[in-house]
C-alpha cells in the first residue's frame, strides 16, 4: 500500500502513454497516474526487498522506494505493478509470484503495492533514467534507508504482513458432492470444472476479508497458496494453472490432513474447504481454519 503521490514523469524520450499524467485533487494535492499507480514488492527469502534509488531530478529524488509508477488505460494494479518494475528493474514477471496486492484508494487516484514472493533469483537492471541504483535490502535495514515518504509511512503496515502466508487446501470431493448437479455421473469431469473455476481464482485473488485477514485500512486482495486434493476417479484430471494437485492414492481425508501438516510447519496460515465433520477436527487439531463448500462456492 505504498503512496507515491508525485512520481515525476519521466524526461521525454519517445510517446507518452495517456496514463503519464497528473491527476489533481480538489485540495490541490498531485498525484503520477491518470489511471493510478502501482508498484513492486519483491521478497527474496535470501537477500531481502528489491529497492530503487530515485535519481535526484526526481519527486522526492535521492530516496528509496519501490520500482513502479503510472497505470495504463484498462490495467489491473497487478499487471502495472509486474510491468512497470520489468520496464524500471528488469524484473522477470516468471520470477516472481504474487502473494498480496494492496490498495490506497484518496478518492481521485489509487496506487496498488503487489507483494510478490522471488521464486527463481535474478539480478535487477538499471533499464530507464528513473534509476540511479537497484538494491536488495535486507528486511531489518530497510528502515535505515532515506526512503520516499510515501514508502517509508507504508512500511510498518507491508512489513507486518510480510510473515503471513495464506494457504487454502481444497477437499474436492467434498466439494464437488456438496451440490446435487449430477456430478455421480462423471466425478473427474466434475473436479475438472471445479479446477478450472479454482485457477481463476488463483489468477484473481481473493479479498482479505473473505479469508478473517482484513485490517481495517486500503483494500487487500490475497492470492493464497491453493492446494486441491483429488482421489478415486477424479485422480485423472489434468494439471489446472495455478493450482497445486494432489492425487491421493489412498484416503483423500489422509492426504489433506497431509497437505494441511506440511503448510502448517513452514509457518502458513492454513484453511480447509471441506464439509466433513471428522475432516475438520483432524486439521483443526493443527491449527487450519475450516471453510465450507458454500463460501467456496459463493466466491467462484
Amino acid at each position: 500500500m505504498t503512496l507515491d503521490p508525485s512520481a515525476a514523469p519521466r524526461p521525454p524520450h519517445g510517446p507518452r502513454d495517456p496514463g503519464d499524467a497528473w491527476v489533481v485533487a480538489p485540495t490541490g494535492e498531485r498525484y503520477w497516474g491518470r489511471f493510478g499507480a502501482a508498484g513492486l514488492l519483491a521478497v527474496d527469502p535470501e537477500r531481502g526487498v528489491l529497492l530503487q534509488h530515485r535519481v535526484s531530478w526526481s519527486h522526492f529524488g535521492d530516496t528509496w522506494g519501490l520500482p513502479g509508477g503510472a497505470r495504463h488505460a484498462g490495467e489491473s494494479a497487478r499487471d502495472g505493478a509486474l510491468r512497470e518494475s520489468a520496464e524500471e528493474a528488469g524484473v522477470p514477471a516468471a520470477a516472481v509470484s504474487p502473494r498480496l496486492l494492496s490498495v490506497l484508494d484518496v478518492g481521485v487516484w489509487t496506487y496498488g503495492t503487489l507483494l510478490a514472493d522471488v521464486t527463481t533469483p535474478f539480478e535487477p537492471v538499471i533499464s530507464d533514467p528513473e534509476s540511479r541504483e537497484l538494491a536488495w535490502v535486507p528486511v531489518a535495514e530497510i528502515e535505515t534507508y532515506p526512503l520516499h515518504p510515501g514508502f517509508g509511512a507504508a512500511w510498518p503496515r507491508l512489513r507486518a504482513l510480510l510473515p503471513v502466508r495464506p494457504t487454502i487446501v481444497v477437499d474436492v470431493a467434498n466439494v464437488v458432492g456438496s451440490v446435487p448437479d449430477g456430478w455421480w455421473r462423471d466425478r473427474a469431469g466434475a473436479a475438472d470444472r471445479l479446477l478450472a473455476s479454482l485457477s481463476s481464482l488463483a489468477a484473481d485473488g481473493v479479498d482479505a476479508a473473505d479469508l478473517g485477514l482484513e485490517t481495517g485500512t486500503g483494500h487487500d486482495t490475497w492470492f493464497p497458496r491453493l492446494i486441491a486434493v483429488v482421489e478415486g476417479q477424479a485422480r485423472a484430471v489434468g494439471d489446472p494453472a495455478g493450482i497445486e494437485l494432489v492425487r491421493a492414492a489412498g484416503s483423500g481425508d489422509d492426504a489433506v490432513v497431509g497437505a494441511v501438516e506440511a503448510a502448517a510447519a513452514v509457518g502458513e496460515n492454513v484453511s480447509v474447504v471441506t464439509a466433513d465433520r471428522e475432516l475438520r477436527g483432524r486439521m483443526e487439531a493443527h491449527g487450519a481454519r475450516a471453510l465450507s463448500p458454500t463460501w467456496l462456492r459463493d466466491l467462484l
